[in-house]
């Protein structure tokens, strides 16, 4: 803001950071469109489902249709981003449902009662429901590389035959590029940005960037954490690495910055080491496949923390829905989270 390919390098990488520790510059905001500056174009008519339609992904690649795609699959995550914009995805994959039904956090404010979910797990995807549907578009994010997240690599060649697909990279980028990268796709697909649940959570977005900012500035030296529990390990993340991260950073957060990170996302503590980064805050992974709070307390050296004896552990979706609508509450939290909290460590 979520689990890994093999058990050896990539367990410290894609299966160490889907399963425990997830998936930058306070610069100006990117305008509604978010289109300035960016890599990617779009060359058809927007306004129109009749004409050719092309967007060009932060892979390099252009997705090409001979008119705006309206069957469009997505990661949940990314469905639920494009639905903050006014897109609807007929169809899902990834991390949806929680056990009892209810909406998994990635899934936004997705209706997902009304969603047909491919896969609700790593490594699951319905090769045959999805060549049903008929698709026109497949969208989700590159955490890794040009990897395309949650799309199996022993069906991938398959999956992308049925209809083009699209990797928007979220990883050693600003917060504000993969909102602006979805706005733009969004309005490739037709959305209006201009219109009011747009421009207002815009608006909610830049409000609370500002109220965080100040929080930082009123308490300088604030030390924050932000990390992943598993049942052996402590992975500390490194802020340069997650786009909303790297954005708080630039608003003035102080991030811890891990020394040993390996994989290219965070440092593995065993629990006997998890005291190794003095913090006042920590923000904790709160996706579903990482331990919470409850789920740690039974370890001596969590316990131990300063900022969890004091009460400072604030929940961090680690794969963020790339939208100001996803992204402006998660933006408030860490503000109130830096206000209310004391130095301990």
């Amino acid at each position: 803001m979520s689990t890994p390919r093999t058990l050896r390098n990539s367990l410290l990488s894609r299966r160490g950071l889907l399963a425990a520790g997830g998936a930058l510059g306070a610069g100006a905001l990117l305008t509604a469109c978010g289109g300035g500056g960016s890599k990617g174009s779009t060359d058809g008519d927007s306004d129109s489902a009749s004409g050719p339609w092309t967007f060009k992904d932060d892979r390099g690649e252009t997705a090409k249709a001979s008119h705006t795609p309206k069957k469009v699959v997505a990661f949940t995550g990314t469905a639920a981003a494009l639905h903050d914009f006014g897109v609807e995805c007929t169809a899902v994959f990834g991390p949806t449902v929680l056990k009892g039904g209810k909406p998994d956090p990635q899934a936004g404010d997705l209706d997902v009662g009304k969603l047909t979910v491919l896969g609700n797990a790593w490594g699951e995807f319905n090769v045959e429901k999805y060549a049903a549907l008929s698709p026109e578009l497949l969208v989700t994010n590159m955490i890794q590389g040009t990897e395309l997240w949650y799309v199996p690599d022993e069906s991938k060649k398959k999956i992308l035959g049925f209809a083009p697909g699209v990797g928007i990279n979220v990883s050693k980028v600003s917060l504000t590029h993969v909102i602006g990268r979805y706005a733009e796709l969004a309005a490739s697909l037709g959305a209006d940005l201009k219109a009011k649940q747009v421009t207002d959570a815009k608006a909610r977005f830049e409000k609370a960037s500002e109220t965080l900012r100040k929080a930082a500035q009123a308490n300088k030296g604030l030390k924050v954490m932000a990390a992943s529990g598993s049942a052996d390990l402590l992975y500390v993340s490194d802020p340069g690495v997650y786009a909303d991260l790297a954005y708080f950073k630039s608003l003035g957060v102080d991030f811890v910055a891990p020394g040993k990170v390996t994989g290219g996302f965070f440092e593995s503590l065993s629990w006997e080491n998890a005291g190794k980064y003095a913090a006042d805050l920590i923000l904790l992974d709160n996706r579903t496949s990482a331990l919470q709070p409850k789920d740690l307390a039974a370890k001596p050296t969590w316990a131990g923390l300063p900022a969890v004896k004091a009460g400072q552990v604030s929940p961090w979706l680690s794969e963020p829905r790339y939208s100001y609508a996803g992204c402006a509450p998660l933006v408030e939290a860490l503000a109130e989270a830096v206000q209310k909290a004391e130095k301990v460590a």
